[in-house]
């Protein structure tokens, strides 16, 4: 089935958090602190700039993306994503869905590429879903992130035109 995705605001808050703290506290595929507090995660996720959205599935919330600029200035015609679903929700399409629905967002929203600065190697699934959707690894950064089980891993830079 697939999700419905919509913006998120206020009202999804404790949903938005019941997805991104497990991944945040686990430590695997994002720079956020571990023990970071439920009121600055929030904040990071949904400050002003970022486009936050929710994608439910039969009748909860099962995963979040945010969409933004990039950089400013001259880098501001490349969009910028974040993306976690909820560890229940895994093998079901909804970060695929959530994915095609950002490119198709910041399409619309008149960026011309979608760029992630930071992709953890050993999150294979989301550097294979990013290949799937046409990102291509256009760095590597060595040793750039410390993952709790595996040690100093490499970070991926991946990039796509719209």
């Amino acid at each position: 089935m697939n999700p419905t995705i919509r913006s998120a605001d206020a009202a999804d808050h404790d949903a938005v958090w019941a997805i991104l703290e497990p991944t945040i506290r686990a430590g695997e595929t994002y720079t956020l602190p571990r023990d970071g507090t439920r009121a600055d995660m929030l904040a990071y996720w949904f400050t002003p700039g970022n486009r936050v959205f929710v994608a439910a599935s039969e009748g909860a919330v099962r995963g979040t993306y945010l969409l933004r600029a990039n950089q400013p200035g001259g880098g501001g015609h490349v969009a910028n994503a974040g993306f976690m679903t909820h560890p229940d929700a895994g093998g079901r399409g909804i970060a695929q869905a959530m994915g095609r629905h950002a490119l198709e967002t910041a399409r619309q929203a008149g960026f011309s590429a979608m760029q992630f600065n930071f992709v953890v190697s050993t999150n294979t699934r989301a550097v294979a879903l990013w290949e799937h959707l046409g990102f291509k690894v256009v760095g590597r950064l060595p040793g750039a992130f410390r993952h709790p089980l595996h040690g100093f891993v490499d970070a991926l830079v991946m990039y796509r035109t719209l």
